[in-house]
């Protein structure tokens, strides 16, 4: 039998542990700002009173301009957004869903870099990336919305020796596009290398095709019949509605293609479907994160298709279909997590 005294050590000591596992906790979800940083308490305000929070993410201006102009996103009225490492990440509510969004930049390394902050200080559940891409695929047209269910790094490349040897991964041979006449070509080839993901409690691995989050992905499946706008204005529409196809392949790399010959190639070699310079970026960092992702690109050109006068206005249109999409996907995500929760 514990006297009184024990039983008052025993409890402040049950406390303080249960104090340190508390504070274990916040710490690994919600990744909290040094305590030295200016915004270390706002943040922690925010992940309070918050989230978690679905990241929504894109690299252009016209793509948030599209956000900005729908109305759809409405800040939160205490903490609107917070400035961090030159981004501003905003904070508010989409569909009734907790919601971050930030502009990344164009290109791997900015969408990288941008979401990995995202994840490092924000309770974030997984990340919605939206944006304009280039098709390869000729059965995508123009404003359709792709939800793509892997994605490649398609600018690491080997350079090999003239007349080398076939490697295992697809190969660009120069001399197969030499113009008027095929013939050989001092440049050689390139072949097509794999890329290394690192992942909490698991060892390094190599890998060509990142896949989404298979989660997710299926929950975006419904979105198939989704009504995308048609129209750019009163006096212009596309001769076709446009569509969401989901399950394509898509090419990241720090490359603006507009070359008819290089996306035939990739295409025909790697069924690559849509081309863009920040997808996989984004999909492999929530990978190493352990966080789900989902990517929706609206075509905005035919990738080396030719010139196209209205191609800004497309790029709008194309903006605006992939932001539709990815607000129905938060607004079924958040309809699942409320059922889970009730």
């Amino acid at each position: 039998m514990l006297t009184v005294e024990q039983r008052r050590i025993w409890a402040v000591d049950l406390k303080m542990k249960l104090v340190m596992v508390g504070l274990l906790v916040m710490v690994e979800y919600t990744m909290q700002l040094k305590s030295s940083h200016p915004m270390h308490g706002i943040v922690d305000r925010i992940n309070e009173i918050g989230g978690p929070y679905i990241g929504l993410v894109m690299a252009y201006p016209t793509e948030e301009l599209a956000l900005t102009t729908s109305g759809l996103f409405v800040h939160n009225s205490d903490f609107p957004w917070v400035d961090l490492a030159g981004r501003r990440f905003n904070i508010g509510k989409i569909k009734n869903a907790d919601v971050i969004y930030v502009m990344t930049g164009e290109q791997t390394l900015n969408a990288g870099i941008t979401v990995q902050i995202l994840l490092d200080t924000f309770d974030t559940e997984g990340v919605v990336h939206y944006g304009i891409a280039g098709s390869t695929n000729d059965s995508l047209s123009l404003a359709d919305v792709s939800v793509m269910k892997y994605v490649a790094f398609t600018s690491s490349w080997k350079l090999k020796e003239f007349k080398s040897e076939t490697g295992q991964l697809p190969e660009l041979k120069f001399g197969a596009f030499n113009y008027p006449e095929r013939g050989e070509n001092l440049l050689a080839k390139v072949e097509f290398t794999p890329g290394q993901l690192y992942s909490e409690g698991k060892p390094m691995e190599e890998f060509f095709w990142l896949q989404v989050d298979s989660d997710w992905f299926s929950i975006a499946t419904q979105l198939q019949d989704l009504e995308l706008q048609r129209c750019l204005n009163d006096t212009y529409c596309l001769p076709e509605t446009p569509k969401v196809t989901v399950g394509l392949r898509g090419s990241t790399a720090d490359i603006f293609l507009d070359n008819e010959a290089y996306r035939k190639f990739l295409y025909e070699q790697l069924n690559v479907s849509t081309v863009d310079e920040e997808s996989a970026a984004i999909v492999m960092t929530c990978m190493s994160n352990g966080v789900p992702s989902i990517v929706f690109r609206g075509v905005s050109d035919l990738a080396g298709g030719g010139e196209n006068v209205l191609s800004l206005s497309l790029s709008s249109l194309a903006s605006v279909n992939a932001l539709t999409a990815a607000v129905e996907f938060i607004a079924l995500v958040e309809k699942r997590n409320t059922v889970h929760n009730h």
